[in-house]
Parts: structure tokens; C-alpha cells; sequence
């Protein structure tokens, strides 16, 4: 085998963002890139070294090496600051940057991290010889509980790291958020024991806001009187740095859905007043706003409450560029309580298009309920919901469409049910 064969197998033998078959995409990354930068960076934040790696590998796959590596040698700095030493949680970190500098045609360098890796592998073996490193689990399941949408691997990942290694606080918190995320669509509701395993998770790490406020949304779903503590965590959020892991966002839907929607928004609105330039806040207040027209049983809304979520919309528009797709869409479903022509327009621009497979079901799905809630017009909605359940994609939006052609297919009273009858028995699972 020849040397560059040697350095090339070893590298595929590495556990890092590279080898790890993260399936990302042109729109998904650009959402995971403003995702990431939305955390922030503020001095505690455990995950810190884990956040510059994955924005590493992020700026590497749009094209930015020299961001990439300036990312991965930030990554290096934190785990070595937050660690005060060197250690096994460096094996991913010095992964990516072997691979970087392979990329970059610096092989002298790839070998030289890779000796690193080999050090650090005989100086702090695998608790397990079958398994990898607890530390690399973490990361490995961190990467993917932020980039993908299925959450089982992320559970299995958090669970095997603590098994190996129990008593890291951030693994128990986030382990506890997988499980969540993981049943959050269960028809069955979250088990009693994933909330235990969250309450304890809650006690272990108090000053973790973020689960903090989707406990109490749990809380709240089971009928718990929540009111109380939702206020008095709306304190220490809006005391706390700016981030999307302060809990905010989730407080705000505590409120609301079990308080008051006048009362999120005026929520938001003051973290935004404390922070005027924070984007993220900015599209948190957008958030509420959008719930307040969504779930208002009002017949008509107040115009100043449409023109400030007009508003907010089109600065989130401007504020995200790259991944603003949901918030066009979002924006031109406000129009349509004022100006159905304006609400057309925006959709008809964003069918024309070219959009990946997963960004297309989910507007062929939001243009199916516009067609129907908005335009009446129930045939060209049942064909849009077709569109959508035909694209190969598992998601949510496909499982939306899927349920209302049922639905309409079960009522028998639509002249297309023959039509959607024959589509359902034929459609192909993805």
C-alpha cells in the first residue's frame, strides 16, 4: 500500500464530522449555519467546543476553508480552555483538522494531527474496547441531534455515553432533550419516565433555562398549573445572555399556549427592547406574533397587529437571506388576512422556484392549507397536497398531506376522492 493509500485509510478509520455521513444539504446547511451562530458564545457554555467544530465543518462543506480551519483551531481553544487540559474530547477536534489539512493539500500536517489522535487514543482508551470513546459518543450524538431530523441515533449516542462515563451534567441535560425531541410527535404523548428523566435532568442542571421552560410546557400539557413558575423563569431569561438556548422560545409558547398570547408578545417585545440589534430576538417576537394571528379565534384581527408582523417578517427576511424560505412563507400567509393579492404573489414566486426536494414538500404543503383555508379552492388544494406526498422525503409536511387527503378521501364527499383513493394505495414510502 502506498504512503498516500496508508495516510487515506487512516483518515476514513477516524471518528470526526468528516467520516460521519452527516446529511447535509445546500439549504439545510445554511440553516444550521445561522442556527449555530444564534447559540452565541458567552463564557459556561459546556458545548462551546462542540459548536466551533460543527460550524468547521459547516463553513468547509459551503466552500470557506479558511473560515473552516479558523473555526476548528477556535474549537481546539475552547476545549482546551473549558477542560483546563488536554484530553479525549480533543480526538474529534484534531480528526477535523487532519481532514481539513488532507483537503488543503498540507499532508505533512494531516499526519502530524493524526499522531496526535493516536496519542491521545493510548493515553485515554475507550472504556470499552467495542465502543468508542464516551466523549466521541457526545459529540457524535451533538452533531446529530442539531443537523437531523431523526433523533433516535442521538438518543442511542447520549445513552452509551453515559453509561460509560454517568455524572457529566450536560450529557444527562441533553440526553433528556433527545428523548423529547424523539417523542414529540408520538401519537402516545411523552412517557412518564422520559418527564422524570427530564425533571431530574432539571434539578442536576438548574441554571439551564432551555430545559427548564420545556419542562414546564410538559408540565402543562399534563394539566399542572404552571403560571407562577413560567413568570418567574421569564426573570432569569431576560437576565440571561442572549441566545437561542436561554429559553426563550419555548417560554414564549408556555405562554402562549397555556397564559396569554398578549403576554408572550409582550414578553418578546421587552427582550427585544433590552437588545434591539439581536437578530434572534427579533425573530422570536416574529414567532409570537405569528402564533397570536394563527390561534386567534378573534373574526377580525387589529391592522396594527397585521402591519407589525408584516413588519418583523420582512426585517427576519432580511436579517436571515439564506434561510428565509419558512419566513416568506409565514409572511405571505399574514397578507392573506388583508391582501389576498399580495399573498398570491408571494407564493405563486416561490413555486417558480427551484427549491430541493424537503423545501418544496414543506411549500406545496403550506400552499395546499392556503388553497383551502384562504382561496376556497378545495381541488387545487387536494392536488398540492398530492405534490407534496409524492416527493420521497419523510418529514412532517409529507405526513400533514398525507393525513388531510386521507381525511377528505374518508368523508367521501369530494368529487377527486376516486382520484386521491388511487393515489393513497399506490404511494411509495420514501
Amino acid at each position: 500500500m502506498s504512503a498516500a493509500q496508508t495516510l487515506m485509510s487512516r483518515l476514513e478509520a477516524l471518528q470526526c464530522h468528516f467520516t460521519w455521513d452527516l446529511d447535509l444539504n445546500g439549504s439545510l446547511l445554511l440553516r444550521c449555519r445561522d442556527n449555530l451562530l444564534d447559540i452565541g458564545t458567552e463564557n459556561g457554555n459546556r458545548w462551546l467546543g462542540h459548536i466551533y467544530n460543527l460550524q468547521g465543518f459547516i463553513q468547509y462543506r459551503l466552500g470557506f476553508s479558511e473560515d473552516a480551519q479558523k473555526f476548528f483551531n477556535t474549537a481546539t481553544e475552547a476545549f482546551s480552555r473549558i477542560r483546563s487540559a488536554e484530553g479525549p474530547w480533543l480526538v474529534v477536534n484534531y480528526g477535523n483538522l487532519a481532514w481539513l489539512h488532507h483537503h488543503l493539500g498540507d499532508q505533512a500536517e494531516s499526519e502530524a494531527y493524526l499522531y496526535k489522535i493516536d496519542a491521545l487514543n493510548k493515553k485515554y482508551p475507550s472504556p470499552s474496547q467495542e465502543e468508542l470513546h464516551p466523549e466521541t459518543y457526545a459529540e457524535k450524538a451533538y452533531a446529530l441531534m442539531t443537523v437531523s431530523g431523526d433523533k433516535t441515533l442521538v438518543v442511542d449516542y447520549f445513552q452509551r455515553a453515559i453509561e460509560m462515563q454517568p455524572g457529566i451534567r450536560e450529557w444527562n441535560t441533553s440526553h433528556a432533550l433527545a428523548l423529547m425531541y424523539a417523542s414529540k410527535h408520538s401519537r402516545t404523548g411523552l412517557e412518564d419516565d422520559i418527564l422524570e428523566k427530564m425533571r431530574i435532568a432539571k434539578e442536576q442542571d438548574p441554571e439551564n433555562l432551555y430545559l427548564a421552560a420545556h419542562y414546564l410546557d410538559q408540565c402543562a400539557q399534563r394539566g399542572e398549573r404552571i403560571e407562577d413558575e413560567a413568570r418567574e423563569l421569564a426573570t432569569k431569561v431576560l437576565r440571561s445572555p442572549v441566545s437561542s438556548y436561554s429559553g426563550l422560545k419555548p417560554l414564549l409558547w408556555v405562554y402562549t399556549r397555556y397564559i396569554s398570547d398578549d403576554e408572550a408578545i409582550d414578553l418578546a417585545e421587552e427582550a427585544l427592547k433590552n437588545h434591539p440589534d439581536e437578530r434572534y430576538l427579533k425573530r422570536c417576537v416574529t414567532l409570537c406574533y405569528k402564533w397570536r394571528i394563527i390561534y386567534s379565534t378573534e373574526s377580525r384581527l387589529e391592522k396594527s397587529m397585521i402591519d407589525r408582523a408584516i413588519l418583523l417578517l420582512e426585517e427576519a427576511i432580511a436579517l436571515y437571506p439564506d434561510s428565509s424560505l419558512m419566513k416568506k412563507i409565514e409572511i405571505a400567509d399574514v397578507y392573506a388576512l388583508s391582501r389576498l393579492a399580495k399573498a398570491d404573489q408571494i407564493y405563486q414566486e416561490l413555486l417558480e422556484r427551484d427549491l430541493e426536494p424537503a423545501d418544496k414538500q414543506m411549500l406545496y404543503n403550506k400552499y395546499a392549507n392556503y388553497l383551502f383555508y384562504k382561496q376556497h379552492n378545495i381541488n387545487m388544494s387536494i392536488q398540492y397536497h398530492m405534490k407534496a406526498a409524492e416527493i420521497q422525503h419523510q418529514s412532517f409536511f409529507r405526513e400533514a398531506s398525507i393525513k388531510e387527503l386521507e381525511k377528505i378521501r374518508d368523508r367521501r364527499r369530494n368529487s377527486m376522492c376516486g382520484e386521491i383513493i388511487d393515489f393513497l394505495a399506490n404511494l411509495q414510502e420514501p
